[in-house]
């Protein structure tokens, strides 16, 4: 689940309150910060202002209520101190910092005075919602009964309290709040991220327009040129199909927000769904013929109940409240339709994801991607090696993955469930995977990672291993180096294979499990798998279950071209062994030599390699790229 990547929803808005920002004119502020009494009460003798405050607007009154200091408020109160004076930075009130920091008789004590439980921060946040997030029953309970609200959204993305309580494992609050009535199935508000992008490219070009028509009249012919060569830029990578502009951002990494908000709910939607059914996506209804671009990837995020929350962070005694308190198992997400189970898994919680199967969680609801528990408990075990970090709670847990993919089974999931798209978070958008996901099977991500025994596993239930990827939209290679500049002629193809339409067969699990990616893209340095893993993983495909040596992908490559990328002999001479042919040419062009050739910048020949497979008949076109 995209936007259930865990992201720490910790502290609302730090405002500095350390050391504060005196002033000459604020001597009680300074007073009630130093928690000196006394100060206090010789200062108001000699008439100076109770509400007079330090620079950033912290008065004595937010002092003493940030530090629960009961005596020097009721002080400060019966000299005139006002209850609602906010600070500058995002606007907290005295019962907002009182409620923060727990502070249970310095909320009931302002609740009193008359403070206004509804009173929101410029972050959109209540008293309530910081109560439940300190985990503190005693301010909770003092804003109930002052009328305070149990299932006020917040205004910047209808997180409840009970959410804010979930997301910190604040048990006793949830306790609290539950036995007040809160609401286990409200949902955070939904994003649009596509949407969203388009809205920023249209006002992006807007701005552009505006700068240029400001330009004097001999600049904007240039200045138009770079416009367009910047828009140029823009729509390319755009439409750039997932592994070659990608791979954040819990996860995008979407931006740290003063709010603390988790990407799942940045906005608030124009109005709430009159139903917990999931809206159609932008994936449901996308253009098959173009590439997806990351944005489309991601899609729609949010829609989060507070159960989420709980199996994202893996908080196992908050499911159990949350369930008690009829929270649906099952619900999904409204943002891409993730389940509890899934979003635990995708987080690396297998403790939680065996409690929650146990109270009969569904394992083959899918999200909107089509990713399942099975395939998302693979992919967490063998993530790969990001520019962002990628989920570790699964090395913490005392279920392994093989444990939790037979309980999986046993349960009935699926072995054969394909994903719809690739997986935005499967490396973020700084990746260089070579591959893409779409259309694999828990089989396939298992020889991906050269498992042989997740792979063992799936087929004793039955899994087929000779499903492979749908091959997705990308753009026309050109002949750039050979045809005039502006040509519209696509390449050649020497492979002789017929063409492969969009969606149709690409990538077999022994592709995947020889080495997919390395030659056509710097997958290396972010590919983890079973160490020593090449050959065990393709013995077992063909020797075992009985797979073509010769079988080829959607670019005409086969294993042979794969082994040969990464300089593997032994695999090589096993498929030659077995009747793989060495002769095979790609749609691109590239014998099994060349790929042993460096044809990827940075990556360098293959002597051996080399020598082998023209020993073996295979033609060098000598175009290495790194020589």
């Amino acid at each position: 689940m995209r936007g259930a990547l865990r992201m720490n929803m910790v502290g609302v808005l730090c405002v500095t309150l350390a050391v504060g920002i005196s002033r000459p004119d604020s001597p009680v502020a300074d007073a009630a910060h130093a928690r000196d009494l006394e100060r206090v009460r010789s200062l108001l003798r000699d008439g100076a202002d109770v509400n007079a405050a330090q620079g950033d607007g912290m008065t004595a009154l937010h002092w003493s209520a940030l530090n629960g200091d009961v005596t020097i408020m009721r002080v400060l109160l019966y000299a005139g101190a006002a209850v609602e004076p906010t600070t500058r930075l995002a606007g907290y009130t005295p019962l907002h910092l009182a409620s923060q920091a727990g502070n249970g008789g310095a909320v009931r004590t302002l609740l009193e005075a008359g403070s206004d439980t509804k009173t929101q921060t410029t972050t959109g946040v209540m008293a309530m919602h910081f109560a439940a997030h300190a985990g503190a029953p005693e301010p909770i309970q003092a804003l109930i009964e002052h009328g305070g609200d149990v299932n006020a959204g917040d205004s910047h993305s209808g997180r409840t309290p009970l959410m804010f309580a979930t997301a910190r494992g604040a048990t006793d609050a949830m306790e609290t709040l539950l036995q007040a009535g809160a609401d286990v199935s409200l949902v955070t508000a939904v994003v649009d991220y596509p949407e969203r992008s388009r809205a920023d490219a249209a006002e992006r070009r807007q701005r552009e327009r505006l700068i240029a028509a400001t330009k004097p009249q001999q600049e904007r012919p240039a200045e138009a040129r770079a416009a367009g060569a910047r828009r140029a830029v823009r729509d390319t990578a755009a439409a750039a199909p997932p592994d070659s502009a990608r791979v954040p951002s819990d996860t995008t990494a979407t931006p740290p927000d003063s709010s603390a908000a988790p990407p799942d709910s940045l906005v608030q939607p124009p109005e709430e769904p009159d139903s917990l059914t999931r809206p159609e996506t932008p994936a449901a209804t996308a253009d098959t013929t173009r590439p997806l671009s990351y944005t489309d990837l991601v899609g729609k995020q949010g829609g989060m109940t507070a159960l989420h929350y709980a199996a994202r962070d893996g908080r196992e005694r908050a499911v159990h409240l949350l369930s008690t308190a009829g929270a649906d198992i099952n619900q999904t997400t409204l943002g891409d339709g993730s389940t509890a189970l899934l979003v635990a898994i995708i987080n690396g919680h297998f403790d939680l994801a065996m409690q929650l199967l146990e109270m009969g969680a569904d394992p083959n609801i899918a999200s909107e991607d089509g990713a399942a528990p099975l395939f998302a408990t693979l992919n967490n075990e063998w993530a790969l090696r990001t520019w962002y970090p990628q989920p570790t709670a699964s090395r913490q847990q005392s279920t392994s993955y093989l444990e939790l993919m037979e309980a999986l089974l046993a349960a009935g999931a699926d072995p054969d469930a394909r994903l719809k798209t690739h997986i935005w978070y499967a490396a973020y958008n700084a990746g260089r995977m070579g591959v893409d996901f779409a259309g694999a099977t828990p089989l396939w991500r298992a020889a991906y990672a050269t498992d042989v025994q997740a792979m063992r596993l799936l087929v004793s239930y039955g899994a087929d291993p000779n499903i492979r990827t749908t091959k997705p939209a990308s753009r026309p290679r050109r002949q750039d180096t050979t045809r005039t500049r502006g040509s519209t002629e696509t390449e050649e193809d020497p492979s002789g294979l017929p063409p492969t339409p969009v969606g149709g067969p690409a990538v077999h699990p022994l592709h995947a499990a020889s080495g997919v990616g390395y030659g056509t893209s710097r997958v290396g340095q972010q590919h983890r798998h079973v160490p020593d893993g090449w050959l065990p993983a393709v013995q077992y495909l063909v020797d075992s279950l009985g797979v073509d040596v010769n079988v080829r992908d959607h670019e005409g490559y086969s294993a042979v071209h794969h082994a040969a990328a990464r300089g593997d002999n032994a695999v090589i001479q096993f498929l030659v062994d077995r009747g793989a042919d060495v002769m095979f040419v790609s749609r691109r062009g590239q014998t099994t030599v060349d790929m042993a050739n460096g044809p990827q910048q940075r990556v360098q020949p293959f002597p051996e390699t080399i020598a082998l497979l023209e020993s073996l008949g295979a033609n060098n076109n000598n175009n290495c790229l790194s020589c």
